[in-house]
């Protein structure tokens, strides 16, 4: 019970009302992966009561499990590649069974551990160039293994993963501008070798949003409408049409968030923003409280995570950014994107209770 009376509640709160919001939308637009999403947002919320339970300021002495979280992300990647089925055009997919496991998703929680224990280490001596390359090294691996897939759009989350660390670690600007000039050449060789052309066409489709209305910008422009047409108190449960009539491509995933305003209004798609941030700030509270580096940096990497996924997949709802297959957090469909965000959520949590 005194466990239970030491959870930060509010954060709980605010993920798990983005949560039913996504849960709504699914009952209304794709209700076969209802009940399976709320089966995933139930072992996820046991999952974060299971990790808050875990005392991690010992964790971080164990150099092996850390790397060894990392090994094993890559490891899934590896087998995805060459043994996944293709699933919506990538290989990134490992089918057990009736399930569906995403291996990128598990990258991210390694990489965002990794990147924690890495930098509370090193923080002092960022300035180094070797330090840089070794944290970039870090980062390639797994992007370089899910552009094979080809998956961009994790590619982009991973990389804003390492960029946002080496901000909260106290890069210098002539150091972080080495790092992008690095991963501006990294983004040219990926245009040239890596990008499929019809990547390469949602990028240019970002630039010109009223081109090839029934092929690339197809998605953005039905994505608008339906948001659009939702007005103050939206078209009410079930009367989208955008999503029920399947104008709107994957409105139980990339684009979540049109279809639940279609339904429920811009006050309500405002509120969920406005949860949304509440929770990523008070994240940003428990972060700064923590007693020691790496819970620091573990929850303002957590921090980034989110926002990132939660930017790029707003931006490709509304247009300001391309279409590249990255879900809402919390909100959108996919058990293996809401389990690795809970697993986050649950180290948030033991951060805050031996804070």
């Amino acid at each position: 019970m005194i466990f239970f009376k030491s959870i930060d509640w509010k954060l709980n709160a605010a993920i798990l009302a983005i949560m039913c919001a996504g849960l709504l939308s699914l009952l209304s637009a794709a209700p076969t992966l209802f009940y399976k999403q709320l089966f995933w947002g139930a072992a996820g919320f046991v999952l974060v009561f299971l990790i808050a339970r875990f005392d991690w300021r010992s964790f971080v002495n164990y150099k092996s499990v850390i790397f060894g979280l990392y090994g094993a992300a890559i490891l899934l990647l590896i087998v995805s590649y060459f043994f996944a089925p293709t699933i919506r055009g990538t290989k990134g997919w490992l089918v057990i069974g009736p399930f569906h496991f995403q291996a990128v998703e598990f990258a991210k929680l390694a990489l965002v551990i990794l990147f924690a224990y890495f930098f509370s280490r090193k923080h002092a001596y960022i300035s180094k160039i070797s330090i840089l390359a070794v944290s970039f090294v870090y980062f390639a691996v797994p992007a370089f293994l899910t552009a094979l897939q080809p998956d961009f759009g994790s590619v982009l989350v991973l990389f804003f993963v390492w960029f946002g660390f080496l901000l909260v670690s106290g890069i210098r600007w002539r150091h972080l501008i080495f790092a992008l000039i690095i991963f501006s050449l990294l983004a040219g060789a990926m245009w040239q070798a890596v990008l499929k052309d019809y990547q390469k066409e949602r990028i240019i489709g970002v630039f010109s949003p009223e081109s090839d209305p029934l092929g690339i910008n197809y998605n953005v422009i039905q994505s608008k409408i339906a948001i659009g047409s939702a007005g103050f108190f939206g078209k009410g449960f079930g009367q989208g049409s955008q999503a029920q009539l399947g104008f709107l491509p994957e409105a139980q995933t990339d684009f979540i968030f049109a279809a639940f305003t279609e339904e429920w209004g811009m006050i309500a798609g405002l509120l969920l923003l406005v949860v949304f941030a509440a929770a990523v700030f008070r994240i940003i509270k428990i972060g700064l409280g923590a007693d020691n580096n790496f819970n620091r940096l573990v929850s303002l990497g957590t921090v980034v995570l989110l926002i990132v996924q939660f930017v790029l997949n707003i931006g490709s709802n509304l247009g300001l950014t391309p279409v590249v297959g990255v879900t809402f957090p919390f909100l959108s469909y996919g058990g293996s994107s809401l389990l690795t965000n809970l697993a986050l959520i649950g180290i948030i949590q033991s951060v805050f209770i031996r804070r």
